[in-house]
């Protein structure tokens, strides 16, 4: 009977290939993804440039893999703590919440990772850009399946323009990070809590559900 060993050279491949991508999702969403290079992360991380540029072939197929990486990472950090929890108002909450630990505890060190790149390609076409407004929809997409999984459960108003609720609480979230990046302080944190927890008390069949803020 044969057994099949893992081939070393893939093994090795993939471990190069993850400490790069850890290395540039940090990079970027400090600086944006055009910083990055071969040559930087090759020098930074001490491997060959020839290595690296096997390992994505080309500038834009590394900066593509370093979204899809920081997808991956977002949805450990934000979606995944709350699948457990039951369809309804708390669920909202809590994804809201885990949303604003992700940018105050800088799991990326420049604060949400969508946030810089949707700003550096908003206004630019390409793949790459592509790759940004799929993240951002599926995300929206995510929280608004969430907002309408609560009306359904019977935990918000029946008439509740799901859009426009989900477009308040992204607001602040994403206000929060912006000011809190910026300044350098997370009085920001606190108030887009407050505001969220106000909106979906408003919105809320029982206001009781949505926890109280400290």
């Amino acid at each position: 009977m044969s057994t099949t060993r893992p081939d070393g050279r893939v093994e090795r491949g993939n471990r190069t290939r993850q400490l790069v991508l850890g290395r540039t999702v940090e990079i970027a969403s400090m600086e944006g993804l055009e910083s990055l290079s071969v040559g930087r992360l090759a020098t930074e991380l001490g491997l060959s440039k020839s290595g690296v540029f096997a390992l994505f072939g080309s500038k834009e197929g590394l900066q593509l893999a370093t979204v899809r990486e920081a997808a991956r990472v977002f949805a450990e950090r934000v979606l995944r703590p709350v699948t457990a929890q039951p369809a309804g108002v708390l669920r909202v909450w809590r994804l809201c919440e885990a949303w604003l630990e992700y940018s105050r505890t800088r799991v990326f060190p420049g604060g949400c990772f969508f946030y810089e790149i949707i700003a550096e390609f908003d206004a630019r076409s390409g793949p790459v850009h592509d790759a940004a407004v799929r993240a951002q929809r599926d995300w929206s997409a995510h929280v608004e399946e969430t907002v309408a999984q609560a009306r359904d459960a019977g935990e918000l108003h029946s008439d509740i323009d799901v859009c426009q609720l989900v477009f308040e609480l992204l607001a602040l979230m994403e206000t929060a990070n912006g000011i809190a990046v910026l300044h350098g302080e997370e009085t920001a944190y606190r108030r887009a809590r407050t505001g969220i927890a106000a909106r979906l008390r408003a919105a809320a069949t029982d206001p009781r559900l949505v926890p109280q803020v400290d």
